[in-house]
């Protein structure tokens, strides 16, 4: 298992330049200016200047180049060096976002604590309902939980976030008041009353994500359930005597997981990432809303970080999920 993971990091590092360059080429080539909004009225040479100062005058392999020196050298010694008060990185250019000429690792740690709250928290939520839903649905095929399940998973995967998000808001938010439509990102929980209002303003957000990502899952663990109900090692298993708890819980359970861990462990970077249009509609001042933002502005900087931060999340969980294959399935073997 050691090699197989060491083979994966280092065939890792290949592939994610590759990504970062892909990216780097894609927004390079995209329409846009990040001096779009500066005033007519501005003369020419210091239009210039001003793009010169944000780096823009360099051919792109040389932007390329130092933002791969910044990303992976720079900003990690910023950090090492914030946490256990060393100065390696003191003088060295950080990655510096067009639109708020912040840094682009303090603004992504400002909005990041909003994503993990709402969209981790619905992530949760989705893979504790559906996990149960999926294993009794399977059990107890064609029964009335399962048409129940069959169609409220139908419904919460066919519908869109954003339609979900507006139904939610229209009817508890407007018309019931019951629940604040518009995420407050300047709560601070200090007592008993700031933690409702947190929780209640959480509820619909988590509710929309939560239905999306149960529906889903769901629809994975009922099927691969079912694909094990069937083996002849459950038939061994009940003819030895064992419990139906036992057997569902115990053996079935761990073998139909295998699938289930990939559709769970590709979701998770998603977490990080944000549900884009979820923000946008609960006004989540999350990484989504942060990526969507840094698209209008041409923020390139800040848009490169964000999905190749994206990506390393994509390939680390992609290995995670397949480390646990060979703990759920000990007749899988790397090396």
């Amino acid at each position: 298992m050691l090699s197989f993971t060491i083979r994966r990091l280092l065939l890792a590092i290949p592939t994610l330049l590759f990504i970062s360059l892909v990216i780097f080429l894609l927004l390079e080539a995209s329409p846009g200016d990040p001096l779009a909004d500066v005033p007519l009225t501005v003369p020419p040479e210091v239009r210039d200047r001003m793009r010169a100062a944000l780096g823009l005058g360099e051919p792109w392999p040389v932007r390329y180049l130092l933002w791969l020196k910044q990303f992976f050298w720079v900003e990690p010694l910023y950090w090492f060096d914030h946490w256990f008060g060393t100065d390696f990185s003191q003088g060295a250019q950080r990655i510096v976002s067009f639109q708020s000429r912040s840094p682009v690792f303090d603004v992504i740690a400002q909005r990041l604590p909003q994503t993990l709250i709402v969209v981790g928290m619905s992530y949760v939520v989705g893979i504790l309902i559906a996990i149960p839903i999926g294993i009794i649905s399977a059990y107890k095929q064609y029964s009335w939980f399962d048409q129940l399940g069959t169609f409220v998973s139908m419904i919460g995967f066919s519908m869109p976030t954003f339609f979900t998000g507006v139904v939610l808001i229209i009817i508890f938010g407007v018309n019931l008041q019951w629940f604040p439509s518009v995420y407050d990102t300047t709560l601070v929980v200090r007592d008993w009353d700031s933690f409702l209002a947190q929780v209640r303003q959480m509820v619909m957000p988590v509710t929309v994500l939560a239905l999306y990502n149960a529906a889903q899952i769901s629809r994975f663990m009922r099927s691969s359930m079912l694909d094990n109900l069937g083996q002849d090692y459950v038939r061994t298993a009940r003819a030895k005597g064992l419990s139906e708890r036992v057997v569902v819980l115990k053996h079935v359970l761990r073998n139909s997981l295998i699938p289930v861990v990939t559709v769970i462990a590709l979701g998770l970077p998603a977490v990080f990432g944000g549900a884009i249009i979820t923000e946008q509609v609960f006004k989540v001042n999350g990484l989504g809303q942060l990526l969507i933002s840094a698209i209008h502005a041409s923020d390139i900087p800040m848009v490169l970080t964000l999905t190749f931060i994206f990506a390393i999340l994509i390939v680390v969980f992609t290995l995670i999920a397949d480390i646990l294959y060979g703990v759920l399935d000990p007749r899988i073997r790397y090396d």
